[in-house]
């Protein structure tokens, strides 16, 4: 990876939120009309809450036997990691390595304190080296 890069280059900019009180039905059909995964939640002030994933909505609402109709994006949010857009990109692998995760938030510190972009595996793999995107699977997985 380029010594001088930092999140905001390597991200993937122009994130949709999904609002904290909008349906887990709502976000699902957003992750699939976007063909995403994973999405952010933000508030009402359109600051990030949460991170939702298509396996939370399955595990945490279907699986429960609730209904995902009624059930908010907002009570899944779960840990939330994310990174200052210019921050180093070394540091925001070192952070999705020491946090077990495959997608990181970015958040301009700078500007309001907004999301404005994503960084996933994805990202990784364009702007990392061979070694390194060995070295990120052997330890993001290996505790897995």
């Amino acid at each position: 990876m380029a010594k001088n890069l930092r999140a905001r280059d390597i991200m993937t900019a122009g994130v949709q939120c999904v609002g904290e009180h909008q349906s887990l039905l709502e976000a699902s059909r957003m992750m699939r009309d976007l063909n995403v995964g994973c999405l952010p939640i933000c508030g009402d002030d359109q600051r990030l809450q949460g991170l939702i994933t298509d396996r939370d909505i399955v595990i945490q609402c279907c699986a429960e036997g609730k209904d995902p109709a009624t059930m908010k994006a907002g009570e899944l949010g779960g840990n939330l990691h994310w990174i200052d857009a210019d921050s180093s990109a070394n540091e925001a692998v070192d952070s999705m390595e020491m946090h077990q995760i495959k997608r990181m938030p970015v958040i301009d510190v700078q500007n309001g304190h907004r999301l404005i972009g994503m960084i996933t595996e994805a990202n990784l793999a364009k702007n990392l080296s061979d070694e390194q995107i060995a070295e990120f699977a052997v330890r993001l997985y290996a505790a897995n």
